[in-house]
């Protein structure tokens, strides 16, 4: 008798499983934010100025305008024809620079990469190394893909 109790409790799980497994479950996660999680207007009196950080700072000052050869990741240099991957990596790599005319003494430069980073010095700009872009690999994977 307990032989036969526990086959069909086993059996009745594994049916119950099956049957919910097979039915598709629906989202709940509107209706229960309107009732547990409500919504309150926000009203921000302090300009955005003020919570500004070096990194928003740096961004504004070379964004869209320049690659900053000491912060920039490898990605950035996709823009420019010639660059990307290789030479970009190098670039990366042998950061930080003093000056923009340091990237044409990197050690291994062919001279069709020297022509092409000659061409490209007036897109680069050397600012001091900031952390909040250099730290950990997000100079070479800064996990933005388009």
């Amino acid at each position: 008798m307990k032989r036969f109790a526990r086959i069909l409790s086993v059996f009745s799980l594994l049916v119950a499983c099956l049957g919910w497994l097979g039915t598709s479950q629906p989202v709940q996660a509107s209706t229960l934010n309107s009732f547990a999680f409500r919504s309150v207007p926000v009203f921000a009196a302090e300009t955005s100025e003020t919570y500004r950080n070096r990194a928003d700072d740096r961004l504004a000052e070379v964004y869209g305008k320049k690659i900053d050869l000491n912060n920039t990741n490898i990605a950035s240099f996709q823009r420019f024809p010639g660059l990307y991957p290789t030479l970009a990596s190098k670039i990366v790599q042998n950061a930080p620079y003093k000056d923009v005319q340091d990237v044409l003494q990197l050690k291994g430069l062919s001279e069709r990469q020297k022509q092409i980073l000659e061409a490209n010095l007036n897109n680069f700009v050397v600012n001091e190394v900031e952390s909040v872009f250099t730290e950990g690999d997000d100079r070479y994977n800064n996990g933005i893909y388009r």
